[in-house]
Formats: C-alpha cells, structure tokens, sequence
C-alpha cells in the first residue's frame, strides 16, 4: 500500500530532515512512526501526500509513484494535519460536501457517510454552523470525517488524537481497527506512545531522520514497554 524506498529530504541542501528512510506498510496494518521532536516524521508525511518535494528517492501510494503521478496518488490518501486549515468561512457540512466533490464520491455515499460519522462524533447538530465558530476539538472532528468519507486506500494522520475528547478518540480508534479489517492501511505519527503500543500492529523509530527500528509492535518491544523503548533508542547516540 506504501513503499518509501531510499527517502531523503534537505531543506536547505547541507542538513539531511530525512535520509535513506525506507518501509513498507501493508493492507491490514497501522504503523505508528514515533520519533523526538524534529526526527523528521512530519517531513515523511508531507512528502507522501505530496505537499513537499523530495531530493532523492522513491515513494509509492497503491502503486503509483507520488512524484510521476501526485493527482492519481493522492485520490488513494488521506491527510489528517497535526493542525488542519479548514476553510473557516464555511459550514461544516459546506466544508464536507467540497471535500466530497473534490473526490467526486456519489451523493447518496456521502450523505450516509457525514451523517454516519457526524452522529458517532457527536457534531451533527453543529454542521449548519461557519467552521469559525467551533472549538479546536470541533474543528479536528470535521477534519477527520473529512479524511473518512473518500475511503482512502491509505489514512497518513498526524498526532490525530490531538484535542479530542476520550469519547472520540476511543471512537476513532476502533473506526481505524474495522478500516484495516477491511484492507486500509494506515500510517500516523504520534507521542503518545501508550496508545502506538496498543492500537498499533507496528512500530517505526525515528531518530534524527534516520530509522533505526521497524517491525511488528510485539517484535519491536519483547519484553519492555514502548516508552522504556523509546527513550533507550531516542537517547543512545
């Protein structure tokens, strides 16, 4: 579903933000890509959705390649920011139905999709609203169901638990385990460490734009937790 093969990225031609990073995430797997501050997880999701260009390597979405074909690519993704920029001056379900368009997904798949996702977070009664008027936490929910409604191949989210409630981000936990049920693929980064090593099938360690550990989470941990990992590997130079 996503083949990194030999990623790197410079942002000013002399320091590596990313370098020779290769993985591979399969249909049926939720990879969490774990890393300090400035390891270069946010610079990998970039480049996979194609925001950013990259100086050496190859990345492929469901077999296309992100930099030949990033319109194809890009119909088989979805991207959750770790800070989304909506379109504030419109509704929220103004907002949804364009995301909608821009995907061309069938009235009738969308409406059941918004109406499902919107009850389940608890936000329907807010979509005849501008997006200006709703709070952080909001805001990240119609940002989520944004991602949702296409039926991406593959889900890239950044810190996607960031500002939800207990109830939502439980919700959207368990709407991630049925999506890679049924073939999806997802790949996010995250500090929370606690929840990468319970919702995650597996773990990639990142330090200073270098992988330096993937494989199945119960592979990866053996016998420590997650965070006693962590902090052996983020520390050990």
């Amino acid at each position: 579903m996503l083949i990194i093969d030999n990623f790197s990225k410079s942002y000013d031609g002399k320091k590596f933000a990313v370098k020779d990073l290769s993985l591979r995430v399969e249909p049926g797997q939720i990879v969490a890509f774990i890393g300090p501050n400035g390891a270069g997880k946010t610079t990998t999701l970039k480049a996979i959705c194609g925001i950013i260009n990259y100086d050496k390597g190859d990345i492929f979405v469901n077999g296309i390649d992100v930099a030949k074909n990033p319109l194809q690519a890009k119909m088989n993704l979805a991207y959750l920011p770790d800070n989304p920029d909506l379109y504030e001056h419109l509704k929220g379900i103004e907002y949804l139905n364009f995301i909608a368009d821009v995907f061309c997904i069938d009235q009738y798949i969308r409406k059941e999709l918004i109406e499902k996702y919107s009850t389940l977070f608890k936000i329907n009664n807010n979509l005849q609203e501008p997006i200006k008027t709703y709070s952080h936490g909001m805001k990240q929910k119609i940002a989520i169901i944004s991602a949702l409604i296409h039926k991406p191949k593959l889900f890239l989210l950044d810190e996607p638990f960031t500002g939800l409630d207990p109830q939502s981000s439980f919700d959207l936990k368990e709407i991630l385990k049925q999506l890679v049920k049924e073939g999806c693929a997802v790949f996010y980064s995250t500090h929370v460490l606690e929840v990468a090593e319970k919702l995650a099938t597996h773990i990639a360690i990142v330090r200073k734009g270098m992988l330096i550990k993937f494989g199945p989470t119960k592979e990866i941990t053996g016998d420590k937790s997650l965070e006693s990992l962590f902090l052996e590997l983020a520390n050990n130079d």
